[in-house]
């Protein structure tokens, strides 16, 4: 979303003079070099063709580290960012949700604590948003703009975690979460609490997004870093390791594409900025289209089965969501175990690194977070957000899109794919013909295979049944 904003705000904004980006170091680059690898991407094609290569200069990296007291900034950097900053966005987060609870509140929470510290130095502020998420206040089966209490004292958890060992901490984390699912939307509500204690100090507004993800429209439609959310699920199971999920096939997420919920995001700020009413912002979709597990899951399958197959398929793609947790552990063992097991045995065999036990181990894990989410429902109010958007200008309504109106559905899925495929997968288009030959051969193993199934049946059936039966008779 970071990448987006940034990409969003240089193409469209050019009274802009500098964007500066807290950028720490990682895996032994530099924020400087971290950045040119970031600029690489195809998501900056668009600008710098439009706009020129030069104008990536007005982005600077400073050093930093939300995880670090005073942000990890130099008193240089400090000095000069307080004179200078006019609107923050806050987006840095760990946004895995089986984070351990300390990780995840030192970044989270007391991360968001140090940037609100920070913004009562800016002289020249004018707005700081803060993104938060739309599953933050679970227990809310209609989620209102407006504050919510926290589920504990956000002061009391950061104290709790920087004194306490680790190990202690997650020996009691079920107990401190308190119903809470996971870290992620544990910690998310006590950082949004401590931004809302400062609704009377700083100009502060909230974003609420739902499930961010790929790109829409631009600058590069379907383009994402990572397969995160129901592209990750459409990814498995083209690839044939994905066989069966524990969801409500009729229940319905809240999807949001990430130019969408940038373009919110930088309205969201020009909104208070001149109005000055809003504060919380419900950034969601379900309200206007709702789009069930199985239609997401059929598209998926059509487009990967006929359009465009992935590289290195397992199985052909097939399966199905159920409604029995019994019948789902069932098919694991059955269709997920056992198959990794098998394979991984043949691959080791012929003196390879076996990789199947893993990503079903991956996958296994992927569900623990999953089924509480498919398995639940949630609607939001946009209220406040939809009174915003009738104060667009026509030059607003062009420039930033809002609203899903105007969305094939399955064209958007098979950019989603086609973009996986590309960035995530590296999986280059010359590869297609011969993915579409190995999708051909698969469906023929498949068929056959469920023939010999059937044949079996049949003859069990015939054996040990039918037979036994019409020699009582008879």
């Amino acid at each position: 979303m970071g990448k987006v904003l940034v990409e969003k705000i240089l193409r469209t904004c050019p009274l802009v003079k500098k964007i500066y980006l807290l950028v720490r170091e990682k895996k032994g680059k530099s924020p400087q070099e971290r950045l040119r690898e970031i600029f690489n991407s195809a998501l900056f094609d668009l600008l710098k063709k439009t706009r020129g290569e030069e104008i990536l200069a007005k982005i600077i990296a400073i050093p930093g580290d939300v995880l670090e007291d005073n942000l990890g900034l130099s008193e240089e950097s400090r000095k000069m960012l307080r004179e200078e900053t006019n609107i923050i966005f806050h987006l840095a987060a760990t946004i895995r949700f089986d984070d351990p609870l300390k990780k995840a509140v030192l970044l989270n929470v007391r991360g968001t604590k140090y940037m609100l510290d920070f913004a009562k130095e800016c002289r020249k502020l004018s707005v700081f948003n803060h993104v938060s998420t739309a599953y933050c206040h679970l227990h809310e089966k209609v989620l209102y703009e407006k504050a919510y209490p926290p589920p504990a004292d956000p002061h009391m958890i950061i104290k709790l975690v920087e004194w306490m060992d680790e190990k202690i901490i997650d020996s009691i984390t079920q107990q401190i979460l308190d119903g809470y699912p996971n870290t992620y939307a544990f910690t998310k509500a006590l950082g949004e609490a401590l931004v809302n204690d400062e609704m009377d100090n700083l100009p502060v507004i909230i974003l609420r997004p739902s499930v961010v993800i790929p790109i829409w429209k631009e600058p590069v439609p379907g383009w994402t870093d990572n397969i995160n959310g129901p592209i990750g699920l459409l990814i498995a199971a083209g690839k044939g390791v994905l066989r069966t999920m524990y969801c409500d096939s009729q229940g319905y997420a809240d999807f949001l594409p990430v130019d969408i919920a940038v373009n919110i995001l930088m309205l969201t700020s020009i909104d208070y900025m001149i109005y000055r009413e809003r504060r919380i912002y419900n950034c969601t979709s379900s309200y206007e289209y709702k789009v069930s597990w199985q239609e997401i899951i059929e598209m998926g399958r059509r487009i990967i089965e006929t359009r465009l197959p992935l590289n290195g398929v397992v199985w052909y793609p097939g399966g199905s969501m159920k409604r029995s947790r019994l019948l789902h552990y069932i098919c694991v063992v059955l269709f997920h175990y056992i198959p990794a097991i098998f394979l991984d045995s043949l691959i080791f065999l012929s003196g390879n690194k076996p990789v199947l036990w893993k990503v079903q181990q991956r996958i296994t894990k992927g569900f623990d977070v999953f089924e509480y989410y498919a398995n639940n429902q949630w609607d939001f109010n946009n209220d406040g957000s939809l009174k915003a958007r009738e104060l667009m200008t026509d030059l607003e309504t062009q420039l930033y899109k809002v609203d899903g109106q105007g969305m094939d559905m399955d064209e958007y899925f098979y950019h989603c794919t086609h973009a996986a495929r590309l960035y995530v997968l590296k999986e280059g288009d010359e590869s297609i013909p011969a993915a579409k030959r190995h999708m051909k051969v698969m469906w023929c193993l498949d068929r056959f295979c469920k023939l010999m199934f059937l044949l079996g049946m049949l003859y069990l059936f015939y054996q040990y049944l039918f037979t036994p039966i019409m020699r009582r008779i008879f």
